[in-house]
């Protein structure tokens, strides 16, 4: 009989998950979404409201980071 490991996602991973998802809706390349959801200090709604006001999101990025 095979052994099947089970990963359990912390609660920070499954909050990094979720704001990284949210950033990438929101506009963001998958390398600065999840540089910026790893980094508390970075507001989710702020990052986002960037983009839409018609900043790149390079340069959001960069701003935030």
């Amino acid at each position: 009989m095979s052994t099947v490991e089970t990963y359990i996602e912390t609660e920070l991973e499954r909050v990094e998950r979720w704001r990284t998802e949210e950033l990438i809706r929101g506009g963001f390349d998958v390398e600065s979404a999840v540089l910026l959801a790893a980094e508390p200090a970075v507001d989710l709604h702020a990052a986002i409201e960037l983009i839409e006001r018609g900043c790149p999101p390079d340069l959001a990025a960069r701003i935030l980071l």
